[in-house]
């Protein structure tokens, strides 16, 4: 089928941009990045789906909070905030843009909006519904990679993939990528770390008894092994041994081919921490140990998202340089997007893991043994820890945009706020593994 087009870009970042004053903005904006040249011509796209203009950006999107009451508050479109994240702009920035396609896209089937009622005080944005048409060739392809090429579940799980919305959750995080493909790396890479996470850790055999050897040994269909002659075909054939390793390598394989070496060795270098973290659970669940409050933060900045949003360019088409990527103030936010995101994670499935078998740590569950507070009285001190987390993550993403406003440094922290917004726009409808307590 055609590659459907590109869905509208939207953004987080809202008036914590608003302290830098206009005139920093300005400066900011210019420094290095030549005056913007008059607008072009819309480009053609479906009728229902806006294609981003230069003269609106991420600042006009309206800001949403719930207080603990459910009563919802929008602040106003921030004009400071449309300066930084439009995107770039002037000589040279044009392949930093949203890809132009050569022919318009098939428009979207109609669709009703997502069920799914945000966590009454939760700090967070609404986002456009993802474009059905996308959704749905994703959500096509995904399932016939997992079921026809790598086998990574079994038919009696297929009621459990169909409700994980792989689809809906690469489109709405990436609606910036320039074609299926690339939201087909994404999609493989997600669906890949779940096989490793539910068969090696949690839901369908997982256990902490061993797990750092089979994820060491996962870990090189990602870094593969370097050795002799003689040992090599062993270790290549322990790659097709198990659906977490079989789905590692092929979603690898795919990222490789479209990533550049420096976000390839990124990756890998995310996925590492990610392994950490899972250990460091693991070894808390082998002692029957709770964790202190600031103890469960620190495993879970490693046993979180952060693979996902690094990622951002690659599924975008682009690439911010190795050096600007290693920066630590780039470094801050993306920990915070990682940390902020998986806290809403903890938010959205406490009822669900309370309703499985065993302990699960999440931070309500941490924050109720730790601070002998009530279960209600944790989860609300858990969502303020979420709305601390945002803040501080929109607040030093606005500092580094403003004091390093390199075009692929200003998209790639607009694309890594889209993919706050869309993970908890995910978490939010996705009814049919989530439900809130009842707490309100």
């Amino acid at each position: 089928m055609p590659d459907p087009g590109l869905s509208p870009l939207q953004s987080s970042l809202p008036a914590a941009v608003a302290r830098f004053g206009d005139h920093v903005l300005d400066q900011a904006h210019t420094a290095d990045v030549p005056p913007p040249p008059p607008a072009p011509p819309v480009l053609p796209g479906p009728p229902s789906v806006p294609v981003p203009r230069p003269d609106v950006g991420p600042g006009d999107d309206p800001i949403v909070q719930h207080d603990p009451e459910g009563t919802a508050t929008v602040a106003q479109p921030n004009p400071a905030l449309d300066r930084i994240l439009r995107g770039p702009s002037g000589l040279g920035t044009a392949a930093l843009h949203l890809a132009r396609r050569e022919e318009p896209p098939a428009p979207p089937a109609s669709e009703a909006p997502a069920e799914g009622e945000p966590i009454p005080g939760l700090y967070h944005h609404p986002v456009p519904e993802p474009d059905s048409v996308r959704v749905a060739e994703v959500s096509r392809r995904i399932k016939a990679w997992a079921v026809d090429e790598v086998q990574a579940y079994p038919p009696e799980w297929e009621d459990q993939f169909d409700g994980f919305s792989v689809g809906r959750y690469m489109v709405a995080c990436h609606p910036d990528a320039p074609t299926i493909e690339h939201l087909m790396i994404a999609a493989r890479l997600m669906v890949a770390e779940n096989a490793v996470d539910d068969c090696y850790c949690e839901d369908h055999g997982g256990s902490p008894i061993g797990l750092g050897g089979r994820l060491l040994l996962a870990h090189t269909a990602l870094d593969p092994l370097h050795t002799t002659k003689e040992y090599e075909p062993e270790w290549a054939e322990s790659l097709h041994s198990d659906a977490p390793r079989r789905a590692y390598r092929s979603a690898m394989e795919y990222f490789a081919e479209l990533a550049t070496p420096s976000q390839a060795d990124r990756f890998r270098h995310d996925m590492a921490r990610l392994h950490m973290g899972y250990l460091a659970e693991a070894a808390w669940a082998e002692t029957d140990y709770v964790p202190e409050v600031w103890e469960y933060l620190a495993m879970r900045q490693f046993n979180n998202f952060r693979p996902c949003p690094t990622i951002t360019d690659a599924v975008g088409g682009y690439e911010l340089p190795a050096d600007l990527h290693a920066r630590p103030a780039m470094q801050r936010v993306i920990a915070l997007a990682g940390n902020a995101t998986t806290i809403v994670n903890d938010l959205y499935s406490y009822t669900k893991e309370l309703n499985s078998p065993g302990r699960h740590l999440n931070l309500p569950v941490v924050i109720a043994e730790r601070e002998d507070r009530s279960e209600r009285d944790a989860y609300l001190k858990a969502v303020e820890v979420h709305n601390d987390l945002m803040h501080a993550f929109e607040a030093e993403a606005a500092a580094l945009a403003a004091a390093c406003p390199a075009p692929s440094v200003l998209r790639f922290l607009r694309g890594v706020a889209v993919w706050v917004d869309g993970n908890h726009y995910w978490h939010r409808t996705n009814t049919y593994r989530y439900s809130l307590p009842d707490f309100w």
